[in-house]
């Protein structure tokens, strides 16, 4: 399933400004200005100029929040967002509660308290946005992330992605939640990508754990055996399609 742009014109305007050049001049930007952003329970609030709030919209980071200020915009980002702005494109400080910038370290551990799988769905997130896919919240479709190739307002998503890790028992452990998870997904236009997280026996006391950590993508889909089938050799032959009361069936490609 391949891209699907929003009108005529989207793809040409997509290639013209690639959202690798969009994130680094956001990058230039929050480091220009030495941005600092607040913690805020699972969320973290950043206020800008009307430079950044332009950037952050075009890299689709975070949400405006509307607020009586006038002279600033906020964003509210999600907490993988904020650590992908702080520790690896590093230009975003965060400050804690009590005001006072924390260290890599701190966030780091402050995050794994709000979220328990945060090193997980960190590492997975990064992945794909250094590859310049975007990430948005896919609890809509009940999937952890949906992932685009440019801004949604260009073009619709194309994967649905769940994030999975070594111990995970309480979800897609049977066929039967793929089965459910693949058919919603083609219901509204999306390929299932599973990122499996593999620690390799490392555990995440430091974000310099991410580094020892890998992800392995592999995409989900319906086979339909009319799709594939050799009606004029079956015709000849014929013979039916042992598969005919398969149709539908999820297959696994790598």
């Amino acid at each position: 399933m391949g891209p699907r742009w929003k009108g005529k014109g989207a793809e040409a305007k997509a290639l013209a400004d690639p959202m690798s050049e969009i994130v680094a001049q956001l990058q230039s930007s929050l480091l220009q200005s030495n941005a600092c952003a607040s913690l805020s329970g699972c969320s973290v609030l950043l206020a800008v100029e009307t430079e950044q709030t332009e950037l952050l919209t075009r890299a689709c980071f975070g949400k405006p929040i509307i607020t009586a200020e006038k002279e600033k915009q906020w964003f509210q980002l999600g907490l993988e967002e904020a650590f992908y702005l702080c520790y690896s494109l590093k230009c975003l400080k965060i400050a804690g509660e009590d005001n006072f910038v924390k260290n890599d370290l701190g966030l780091w551990l402050y995050m794994k308290l709000k979220k328990e799988k945060f090193p997980d769905f960190y590492r997975a997130y990064s992945h794909l946005r250094m590859k310049n896919w975007v990430l948005r919240p896919g609890l809509q479709y009940g999937v952890d992330f949906v992932a685009y190739r440019h801004h949604p307002s260009l073009v619709h998503s194309e994967y649905a992605v769940i994030v999975l890790s070594e111990g995970d028992t309480g979800r897609m452990r049977v066929w039967s939640d793929f089965h459910c998870t693949i058919r919603l997904c083609g219901s509204v236009a999306k390929t299932l990508l599973i990122l499996n997280v593999d620690k390799h026996g490392h555990g995440a006391i430091s974000p310099s754990c991410l580094e020892r950590y890998s992800v392995e993508e592999c995409t989900i889909t319906r086979w339909s055996p009319e799709q594939s089938r050799d009606d004029k050799k079956a015709s000849e032959n014929g013979a039916k399609s042992s598969f005919d009361h398969g149709a539908g069936l999820p297959i696994v490609m790598a």
